[in-house]
Parts: structure tokens; sequence; C-alpha cells
């Protein structure tokens, strides 16, 4: 046993220091611009991502090898946690999950980036302090290596963002493997620990560090890990509880004029007041989902372990997937067009599946008006869209008369990602109110959280913010907005309505048919946006390398909304 060990040890010694493959230059993807034709309905986004060995495929770029006092790159890690199946013969390999995950492309999130430079644009005062904010979630592990050794956390011009740093690759390597598996469990869930104030004890010495995973691993095999990796496995349950998930899912900034800071992620807190949290039900039960029976952690194991959470941290940022897949070699992704395509379908298939109900109620037709109850329950265990507020929500209602002639319309798409009739679309200075009842097709019902700045207005920029003047987002199960915490009530109209409460709405639709004939064909429609269109607007006011860039992929890029829910009945006349 111990021979077979040490063979073990030498073969992924050898493929953990043996170099990855550079990626062939392909062209750059392409999808056709927007036009002016407003589509008919938003239909769930499908990136023209090649199939695998398809001409112009991208390989995925090579995960990166760099260590230092406190960190690996996540390709010191895929010698062992590549080619892993389940039970029932999928493909759970961490490295190609985890590699066409939103986390590990934190970093080259090309709206996060464009949006930092907006922000100290804005506040040139206070440029130290926000890079150094937004670093601590996007490019964690070298913004812990700066600040232990007491040095200035910059991400622009010349900091982490740069390929000059000595830190860049550790950088864009986003949330990564021995980031999430060094955080300890003191504090989690508690106040000191938001805003990726997560505790990663610093003063172990490189070898010695400790990795923190849900299994007892013997010790021949954590004597592989210890020397391939440096990091030796412990046995640390608290990283299957959400709490690890609240040090970067729950923050706040210093607002502009507040005297409070200003709560601009509380997906934690969401779950806590919700009955998920007293259903047992974790974070991770959704986002990272148990594979079939039982997988081998690494390729060097004997026994399968069970439950075994597969690393596809799938989310609802479809967006960021459809730019990081057509655009993936520019920002150096290191996923393939076929990962990238495997985390797109399964973003849609979590939103179509696992986050709303719709049901139509006391539908009618009486004296030349349709009415009907459009009810909404949240099935997600957060807010609906939780996370932040640049995501919205709306229903898109259309009646048809016997000829297939449109009757009234509320809620459809622009090609641009625009809302028809959404006053905060059109005017930035404004903002779509929520509606206990909708009777004209310039109303919308929008679930969203819009931000007020400092000096009165609306504003798309979290560094100017002062609160909210409307936060209508669903809530979940189980959170009351009467008992809610001050930083999760509802603001604006919501905060009135009867028919908004814990788990959902309830809105009503009166709709005037002006003599069009019968019978009405009335087909309803939830939308989900992870970038609004305003705050795509915002970033087209800069003139700065990354909002130019991101402009120019979004022009390529159509940001339609996904289709979480529909449904369609017929009402004679």
């Amino acid at each position: 046993m111990r021979r077979f060990a040490l063979l073990c040890f030498s073969v992924l010694m050898l493929a953990a220091c043996a170099p990855q493959a550079q990626p062939s230059v392909t062209p750059e993807p392409t999808r056709s611009g927007p036009t002016s034709t407003v589509p008919p309905s938003a239909t769930a986004p499908v990136t023209p991502t090649p199939e695998p060995g398809a001409e112009g495929a991208y390989p995925g770029a090579p995960l990166p090898t760099i260590r230092d006092d406190y960190f690996v790159g996540s390709g010191l890690c895929v010698a062992c946690h590549a080619n892993l199946v389940d039970e029932a013969g999928a493909d759970v390999s961490i490295d190609a999950h985890w590699r066409a995950s939103v986390e590990a492309n934190a970093a080259r999130d090309p709206f996060w980036q464009a949006a930092v430079r907006a922000a100290v644009i804005n506040a040139p005062e206070r440029r130290e302090a926000l890079e150094a904010e937004c670093a601590l979630c996007h490019t964690p592990m070298a913004s812990f290596t700066l600040r232990a050794r007491g040095e200035q956390v910059r991400l622009l011009d010349g900091g982490l963002l740069d390929p000059s740093h000595e830190l860049h690759e550790l950088a864009l390597d986003g949330v990564s493997c021995t980031l999430c598996h060094q955080i300890r469990e003191q504090g989690l869930g508690q106040p000191a620990s938001y805003s990726g104030r997560y505790n990663i004890d610093a003063e172990l010495p490189p070898g010695e560090r400790l990795s923190f995973g849900p299994y007892d691993v013997e010790q021949v095999l954590a004597a592989q890990m210890q020397g391939i990796s440096g990091f030796i496995p412990v046995q640390g349950l608290h990283v299957t509880r959400s709490e690890i998930c609240a040090s970067c899912h729950m923050y706040y900034i210093e607002g502009r004029g507040a005297a409070d800071p200003i709560p601009i992620q509380t997906t934690y807190l969401e779950w806590f007041e919700s009955s998920y949290r007293r259903r047992l039900t974790a974070c991770q039960d959704c986002h990272m989902p148990d594979a079939v029976g039982g997988a081998r952690i690494a390729v060097s194991s004997i026994n399968p372990r069970s439950p075994f959470a597969q690393h596809t941290f799938v989310g609802g940022n479809v967006y960021l997937l459809e730019l990081l897949a057509s655009f993936a070699e520019p920002l150096g992704v290191p996923a393939s067009s076929a990962e990238l395509q495997a985390s797109i379908d399964r973003s849609v298939a979590l939103l179509q599946q696992d986050t709303l109900s719709l049901v139509l109620e006391d539908a009618s037709v009486s004296g030349g008006r349709l009415r009907v109850d459009v009810v909404l329950e949240n099935l997600a265990g957060h807010k609906l869209p939780s996370g932040f507020p640049s995501r919205r929500v709306w229903i898109h209602l259309v009646v048809r008369d016997a000829n297939g002639g449109v009757v009234f319309e509320s809620g459809a798409v622009n090609a641009d990602g625009s809302i028809v009739g959404n006053d905060g679309d059109a005017d930035p200075a404004a903002f779509e109110p929520h509606y206990l009842a909708i009777v004209d097709g310039g109303q919308v019902q929008i679930y969203e959280a819009v931000l007020r700045g400092a000096a009165g207005g609306l504003t798309t920029d979290i560094a100017q913010a002062s609160g909210y003047v409307k936060d209508n987002r669903l809530l979940p199960a189980g959170l009351e907005k009467e008992d809610a915490l001050p930083d999760l009530v509802p603001r604006g109209r919501a905060a009135e309505d009867e028919d908004f409460d814990q788990g959902g709405d309830r809105i009503e639709y009166a709709i005037e048919l002006g003599g069009a004939p019968g019978p009405y064909t009335l087909t309803v429609e939830v939308l989900y946006q992870s970038i609004g269109y305003p705050w795509a607007m915002w970033l087209r006011s800069y003139d700065a390398p990354e909002p130019v860039r991101f402009a120019s992929y979004y022009d390529v890029v159509p940001n339609l909304p996904v289709v979480i829910a529909s449904e369609t009945l017929e009402l004679g006349p």
C-alpha cells in the first residue's frame, strides 16, 4: 500500500509540475449586434459557442501555478481534482466546473472592472479605499497577500489588474481553491466578517498551511496533497454552511451623506431570515448541488465520498457568462467553449426551474374588459432578484385577439435590453414605481432595487449611494416585511402593498379590450436580467478603457432577459 501511495505521489508531482499547453490563437467570437426590431418575446439567451472540436472552439487558457506565502494558483490543484465522475457517470471534475463559474472569473468581469473605473473617476479622493474594498472579493488572494505584507492594494493603473503587477496571475485566479478552503470558522456569519472580512491565518508558514474540507482525509493522501500543493487537508464542516458565503454576499459601502453604511448585497441575511434556514437548506444546496451518489474527491482517492458538492457555483448571472463566452480569448478565460456553454445552461436551468412559481387566477372577460390576477411565488431562499442592485425581474403580459393582433402589452423588451414603458430606462432621473394594479400598457411591474444618490437624485454608482428609493424585490418565504430587519425592509410603494409580503406578490391587471374580437389569448412571462439597461448606459458616459470596452461588448452580445416562468390562457368573449 505504501509503495502504491509513493507511486501515485510521484505521478501526481510530475503532473503538477508539467507545463500546461498554451491555447492556440483563435478568432474572437462574434455575435450579431442589436437591431431596432423589438422581439415579440424575450427568450432564454443562447451563446453561439462551438461544439468541442469544432472550428473556432476556444480551448481555455491555462490555470495559474503561481505560489506565494499564503496561496497557490488553481493550476496546482488540477493535478488531483480533475477527471472525476459520480455514480451516474457524469463528469463532476472540480476544475471543469469551477473554471467556467462567475467565481473563477470574478476579476475578469468586464462590467465590474468598468464600474470600478467609473467609481474612482466620480470620487478620486476615495480611490485608494474603493479599490481596496473591491479587491477583497474580486481579487481576494492577491489582495490578502498585499495586506499581509502591509502594502497598498490597487486594482487599476499599475495595480492588480495590470499584467505587469507581480501578483496579476494570482489576482486573475478570482475566488479560487486556496482562498475558500483556508477560511476559518471563527466569526463567520457575523457582521465583522461581512464585506470580504473573512478570517485566514497569516501566521502559518508555506508548506504547513491548512485547507479545510468536509471530509476527514487519510494520512497518506494528506501527505500527497501537502507535497504537491503545500497545504494540509483537515476536516472543517463550516465550508458546507451558508455562513462561509456571507463574507462576500453581505456587502456594505460607506454612503454619501448617510450616517450608516449602505447595504449593497444582503443575500445571507435574506436567507437567514427566511424559512430556508429553518428548513436547514443552505446556500450550497442550490448553488453547489450534490452529485449523484458518491464520487472520488481526487484522482488518488480510493473510496467515493457522499455527499459530493459539485463546484458549479451556479447562479443567475447569465449575461456575464455570455460575455465571457463571446470574448473568452481577450479576457483570458480559463474555461473552454464547451465548459462555458455548460455553465450557461446550468444557470438558465436554475432560473427556470428553481426560482419562481407563476399562477394566473380569477381570469375573466366581462363588459369589454379582461382582468386577471398574476400571482408570483418566490422559490429562492433569498430575495428575487438578490445580490448586486443591477439585477431586475419584471412581468411581460400580452393579450391577443382572435386574429392574433396585440390588444394590450406591458413589459415588452427592446433589442438593446431596455423595457418598453419603463420610466427608468427612458430617463436616468426616473424610475418605475411598484404597482398594486396595472391598467395601462405604459405601466410595468418591475422588481428591483433603485439607489438614491447623495444629491437626492438616482444613481447607479454604489459609491455615490445614500440609500434606496425603491426595493420591491420579491421576499423569500418566511421573511415578513413587518418584522424584517432594517436592511431588508421593502422601500417605496411595496411597503404599503398588502399583497406584497413573504413569498411573493399578487398584482391585478385590468385591460380594456376596445371592441377587439375574441376569444383572447393571454400570455404572461416573468423575465430576469442581471445587468439592467440603466446600469449599462451609465458606463457609456465614461471615456476610459474599462467602460469603453464594456460598452463595445454590450453592443455585440444582446442583453436579452431570461424567461424564468410563463403561462398562457385562452379566454372567451
